[in-house]
């Protein structure tokens, strides 16, 4: 009777621990991160008692939680993946709006400048044709002003981000390391609920950072970045922060605290999840598109101001520039021990690229790399006013003295977008007519035609009154009488403060004049230029036109937006295939916790009766003995 309480007993223990699994399960259903727990049972070993061996009950054998660690492992990569194309995908899309859209982008005031444009040349004394082209420029300024603005915004925004996302990545990692502490000092008997409460920090952890893990023999994890640096040591965590970038202040870069309490930033490269997703974005897609938006910028600007000098207005006066453009921008790296500072101009657009470079000065020497890759950049120059420093085509006067080691940020057209603006105010001011007006001589014999004409010199031209052109032969010439200049087709002809562009071929005694253009002239030589500079291959080393390389930048973000969706409608899929196989495992399904319940249930109240019945025996045993 004894052995049938014990085993009555042991039931109801054994079946009392599994209802209560149960009802843990059926109440954290919806619990965050909750792995589903089981109670394993295993029959006690009976004793010998005779003829045969009858069993002794149940015992619980252990508390089991049902989770994969492999799972996790892909659910912590994908968590990370997640964050990095998430934070990617939305921001790049943001920018794709602003750089595309109708009301904010560049397309409509870029069309009605230069049909503006289009309308001097048809009417090249209409105060209201010239008056619209000065208003259809200053809309076009603001508007690059506008949208660099927005670019600036996104730029500040993701600091703000970084800022939020370290100190909440900082506090994950402060409670992983104490559940490592708690579930180390468990050892064996460590509650399952903890490790749940571990891995769910882990998983948001890596949704934050991106994260690896390594398990120790005591039961915590050390958990690593994506490229390797300690977060988490056991029971210590380290610290990530955010630094002034040494060439801007005004940017932050994300450091971590080593083990030994140094700061050491840390790359774009090393790092997944949002803050990872926010650097790539920053670095790979926000900083070139502001440079390239710059260089859009300058380059319009200064081929316009360009053609511009080479005209004359109506009151026949050398054309002046229309626009404004900032120089390239300069930063000192803040641990320079030199006094050097670097004055920098445009010198050829042609040969901008737009993407920041890194000057060094070692040795006595200086050398240019790129930014973001650190390769080599060719450099020439000296640095003196006479034989500036070229690179890319930015030209740089150094000033006081560098010293070795000493490091600058050049970012050629980061903010010409930003500082570009109108000043030309007078609309008889634009330069709508060629500076020459040109005759041929009535006996000249060879076919050649004069073409356009430009101002070379403002100083020279402004002096000049005219000249005659004469060949000796078709490879020769003279000006005024002057000494012979050679000549080839192709050629322009050049004066004093001029030059002039022949077609055909000349023949020798030809004759051509040249004289000033007058004021109030309705000549539109100059106009037809102006207007027709979109199409003029002024960058990648004259190889590409202004309505291609805006084309190319507006479909260049585009393509990064799409690609980021892209790639989140993938990684998503994936992350739900990952969810549904650890749900799989560790999800609790309601009704089988419903049928384990009522089997349970059943159980128990049979072990109930087993005990009832050995307590019947029990009594009336003793109730004969009394007899």
């Amino acid at each position: 009777m004894s052995s049938l309480l014990s085993t009555g007993s042991s039931a109801l223990l054994a079946f009392q621990r599994a209802l209560n699994t149960v009802g843990h399960n059926v109440a954290n259903a919806s619990t965050p991160g909750y792995s589903r727990q089981r109670v394993d049972l295993e029959a006690r070993i009976g004793q010998n008692t005779g003829p045969g061996q009858f069993g002794a009950g149940v015992d619980v054998a252990k508390l089991q939680r049902l989770a994969d660690g492999l799972v996790l492992g892909r659910q912590l990569d994908s968590s990370g993946e997640m964050g990095r194309l998430q934070q990617l995908s939305g921001l790049a899309t943001r920018l794709d709006m602003a750089v595309s859209d109708s009301v904010s982008g560049l397309a409509g005031p870029w069309s009605e400048f230069f049909g503006a444009a289009e309308g001097v040349t048809a009417e090249p004394t209409s105060p209201a044709a010239r008056n619209a082209l000065l208003s259809a420029g200053t809309q076009l300024a603001t508007r690059w002003n506008q949208l660099d603005r927005q670019l600036g915004q996104l730029d500040g925004e993701v600091n703000d981000r970084l800022v939020a996302q370290v100190a909440t990545a900082n506090r994950l990692a402060g409670e992983l390391a104490h559940l490592n502490r708690d579930i180390a000092a468990a050892g064996p008997n460590v509650s399952p609920d903890m490790l749940d409460q571990r891995d769910l920090r882990l998983g948001e952890l890596a949704g934050l950072v991106g994260v690896e893990t390594v398990a120790q023999d005591d039961g915590s994890v050390n958990v690593f970045t994506t490229g390797g640096q300690a977060l988490v040591l056991g029971a210590r965590a380290m610290e990530l922060g955010t630094s002034p970038d040494p060439y801007r202040s005004d940017r932050l870069q994300l450091s971590l605290q080593n083990a030994a309490g140094e700061s050491m930033p840390l790359r774009s490269s090393v790092v997944s999840g949002e803050i990872g997703g926010l650097m790539e974005f920053r670095e790979r897609v926000l900083d070139p598109a502001r440079a390239e938006l710059g260089r859009l910028a300058a380059s319009f600007a200064e081929g316009f101001n360009a053609t511009q000098r080479a005209g004359v207005d109506y009151n026949g006066r050398p054309g002046a520039d229309m626009f404004q453009v900032p120089v390239p921008q300069v930063d000192r790296h803040a641990g320079n021990r030199g006094d050097a500072t670097l004055a920098t101009r445009i010198g050829d657009t042609g040969a901008l690229t737009g993407r920041d470079l890194v000057l060094r000065f070692d040795g006595g020497n200086w050398s240019a790399t790129r930014a973001d890759t650190g390769q080599p950049v060719a450099l020439s120059g000296a640095g003196t006013a006479a034989d500036p420093l070229v690179v890319e085509g930015v030209e740089m006067v150094v000033g006081g003295t560098p010293a070795d080691g000493d490091r600058f940020s050049l970012r050629p057209t980061a903010g010409a977008a930003a500082g570009i603006s109108m000043v030309l105010e007078d609309p008889y001011a634009i330069a709508a007519a060629a500076p020459l007006e040109t005759s041929v001589d009535g006996g000249n014999v060879g076919n050649a035609v004069p073409g356009a004409s430009r101002i070379t010199d403002r100083a020279a031209f402004a002096g000049s009154a005219g000249a005659r052109i004469e060949f000796i032969d078709a490879g020769q010439y003279t000006i005024d009488g002057g000494a012979p200049i050679a000549w080839e087709p192709g050629q322009p002809i050049r004066g004093n403060g001029w030059e002039l562009d022949l077609g055909g071929t000349p023949a020798a005694g030809d004759s051509f004049a040249v004289t000033p253009t007058p004021p109030r002239s309705a000549d539109n030589g100059n106009a037809r230029q102006l207007a027709g500079l979109d199409e003029l291959d002024l960058l990648a080393g004259g190889t590409l036109d202004l309505n291609t390389a805006l084309a190319q930048f507006t479909g260049k973000v585009g393509g990064e937006a799409r690609h980021a969706d892209l790639a989140l409608e993938a990684q998503t899929a994936i992350d739900t295939q990952v969810t549904a196989e650890r749900e799989s495992i560790s999800g609790v399904n309601l009704d089988e916790e419903a049928a384990n319940l009522l089997r349970y249930q059943q159980a128990y109240m049979a072990a109930a009766q087993v005990v009832a019945t050995a307590d019947t025996l029990f009594q009336s045993l003793l109730g004969a003995v009394r007899r």
